[in-house]
């Protein structure tokens, strides 16, 4: 399998010949209103797309499905999206966004209840809490998804903190690579509602066999962690040698390495 990061969650998965776009947020920078109660008043997406309006228009053309986290922030699942893709490509999502992305008008609508194989890529999906106490139950429902082909194995972990969900993924799974969401995105009070730096080492220290990624970084106004402060503490902890923090654009997972 090969994962290359668009921008942010944005990510190309490539896995037995088919391309699957996940969490797309399309939109050029600047189209949202920032997110409200956060410590600026930045208009979202902080960067534009890594790549050009016609690349775009082809990545759609040669994508055979689309996998979301969660549809309730747009960073995630935008209006360009929404707009953009075909509405009878094949879109995977949790069980609670069936009916809102259907009212979308998409068509070809599949929920990951617990584990499904789609043209022999198997995509199990997992827990997570986007956040902690009543800030993390506002939030909604969230969830991760393990995708496996051949003996390769990827766990998007999705917009979650450090949880029993995460740790239960991870020894239940066991997975090669691991995509977490950092920049510990916050509200004006109230915990980071993704994972922070304590959260990500947490995460390389439970899994010591894993190669780890964080993307979600330097594209939202809410999220305060950059890249530069992740690979500073990475390097602190002796963990830069297997946790990678993926520039826009970058394929970061290729051929089994």
């Amino acid at each position: 399998m090969n994962l290359q990061l668009l921008r942010h969650a944005t990510q190309i998965l490539s896995a037995n010949g088919k391309t699957i776009l996940i969490d797309p947020m399309l939109g050029p920078k600047g189209s949202y209103d920032p997110i409200p109660n956060t410590a600026n008043t930045l208009r979202n997406p902080l960067v534009d797309l890594p790549i050009s309006n016609d690349e775009l228009e082809q990545l759609i053309a040669r994508t055979d499905a689309v996998l979301v986290t969660h549809v309730q922030h747009l960073d995630h699942w935008d209006a360009a999206a929404r707009e953009l893709l075909p509405k009878n490509i094949t879109l995977f999502c949790q069980p609670a966004d069936t009916e809102t992305i259907c009212e979308a008008g998409f068509t070809n609508v599949i929920p990951v209840n617990e584990e499904l194989v789609w043209e022999g890529i198997r995509i199990n999906r997992t827990g997570g809490h986007h956040g902690t106490g009543e800030i993390g139950e506002r939030m909604g429902t969230v969830s991760g998804y393990v995708i496996n082909y051949g003996d390769d194995s990827i766990y998007i972990a999705g917009d979650t903190v450090w949880c029993a969900e995460v740790q239960e993924a991870l020894d239940k799974y066991q997975p090669a690579h691991i995509v977490l969401n950092g920049g510990a995105g916050r509200f004006l009070t109230g915990d980071p509602i993704v994972m922070d730096i304590n959260d990500i080492i947490t995460v390389c220290n439970h899994a010591p066999k894993a190669h780890v990624y964080v993307v979600h970084l330097e594209t939202a106004n809410h999220c305060g962690e950059s890249r530069a402060d992740v690979k500073a503490a990475l390097a602190t902890h002796h963990l830069g040698g297997r946790c990678h923090v993926p520039n826009d654009g970058e394929l970061f997972i290729s051929d089994n390495v």
